[in-house]
């Protein structure tokens, strides 16, 4: 077995499938808005539209972007030995790499959809060169400070994923009013809407938006450095060799993980809003669980690795940035106004179903422009900017 091509294909096909748990996740705010996907009670979503709801908020939701976070961090390390191996700078290229990246996010989220992750990937990269040279163990020891505080942070009943725990007599009216524009508006009422009109009304509102911004992208850091560590230590480098590894670590975290976002999920249907630590599990759990979801997905991969299934994952992957824009042209179109016009219409099941058809084209699709391309457009754009190459393509020696 070639560890390092398999290596390679694992993290592809792991990242071509946390793009269909990405999808999912985000179909809640295409349909029903950032701030509205976590308030049913406000958008008439009950019966089995509800169930499905809290479903995917414990299986789905904060526990497949923490996937993309892990395999940002791993191949941050092995492009960073790939550059190495050429005698090239890798802090030097990775943030021409980063700076390109926060530019597309910028973009994406200006004149696409609001709730972009680029713009948080592209900070969040210059921050972990900090960590690009740093031994495993001393990247495992950070990640566990970080889980720490992540847990504190539910314990002190304080979530910067969801500062609107507790909504404004403003915010519900943001939500009732988004409905209205994102369903009926033009392209043109919909981006003024989305880059002008504030959710937060008080200025404490706002304190509490710019602590969320700030706390929010460093609760999925453990997952980035867990990622680095990753690929230090070889954890994927031969799924046979390391599948008895899998099967511990997936055992161990998939039912803690779980176990947690139930909790956190289920609590208020039982009136539990005075109980000790009652937001215990929420980011935790999603972090664990995501842990649990790689090693499972590692066990099955090593099982069967040209699986067509997992070939066709592999594919998705490695136009992960392409797909994962293209989810948002989609998606907006199907929900937006301007489009066919289904915000807060289609209901979560139809939602779900609209979802799963998006990823099943991206599946089908990622296969066979692959026979014809090695690179996706966006990727390529993505190289280009790297190595400051039209080719795409790292130069020998610099």
């Amino acid at each position: 077995m070639n560890s390092s091509k398999n290596r390679v294909q694992l993290i592809d096909g792991l990242r071509g499938f946390s793009l269909i748990g990405i999808v999912l996740a985000n179909m809640l705010a295409f349909q029903y808005g950032m701030f509205g996907q976590s308030e049913p009670q406000l958008l008439g979503i009950d019966g089995a539209d509800r169930t499905l709801h809290s479903l995917l908020l414990i299986t789905v939701v904060g526990s497949f972007m923490p996937i993309f976070a892990f395999i940002f961090g791993f191949g941050m390390i092995k492009l960073a030995e790939s550059l190495e191996s050429r005698d090239l700078r890798p802090k030097y290229h990775l943030a021409r790499r980063f700076l390109l990246l926060l530019v597309i996010g910028i973009l994406h989220i200006t004149y696409l959809w609001e709730g972009d992750i680029l713009t948080i990937y592209g900070v969040l990269g210059f921050f972990l060169l900090l960590f690009l040279n740093r031994n495993p163990k001393t990247l495992f020891i950070l990640a566990l400070m970080l889980l720490t505080g992540v847990g504190l942070l539910d314990i002190l009943k304080f979530n910067p994923m969801n500062p609107i725990a507790d909504v404004s007599t403003h915010m519900e009216s943001y939500i009732i009013q988004s409905q209205n524009v994102f369903g009926n508006g033009s392209y043109t009422e919909i981006r003024d809407f989305s880059n002008s009109v504030s959710p937060f009304g008080g200025e404490s509102d706002k304190g509490i938006l710019l602590l969320a911004l700030v706390l929010a992208p460093l609760m999925t850091l453990p997952m980035f450095l867990l990622g680095m560590r990753a690929a230090r230590i070889g954890t994927f480098n031969d799924p046979l060799a390391m599948r008895s590894m899998y099967i511990r670590r997936a055992l161990f975290l998939l039912p803690i993980g779980l176990l947690l976002k139930v909790y956190s999920v289920l609590r208020p249907k039982f009136n539990a809003e005075d109980w000790l630590c009652i937001e215990f599990g929420s980011m935790l759990g999603g972090i664990l669980l995501a842990l649990g979801y790689i090693y499972l997905f590692a066990l099955l991969y090593s099982v069967n690795s040209r699986a067509s299934i997992f070939v066709k994952f592999e594919a998705v992957g490695r136009l992960s940035l392409t797909n994962y824009l293209m989810q948002s042209v989609i998606c907006t179109t199907i929900y937006y106004g301007y489009g066919l016009g289904l915000f807060g219409r289609a209901g979560v099941f139809a939602g779900v179903i609209i979802a799963l058809s998006v990823y099943g084209i991206q599946l089908l699709f990622s296969h066979l422009y692959l026979k014809k391309f090695s690179s996706g457009p966006v990727e390529y754009v993505l190289r280009i900017g790297t190595y400051m190459s039209l080719r795409g393509k790292p130069r020998k020696k610099e």
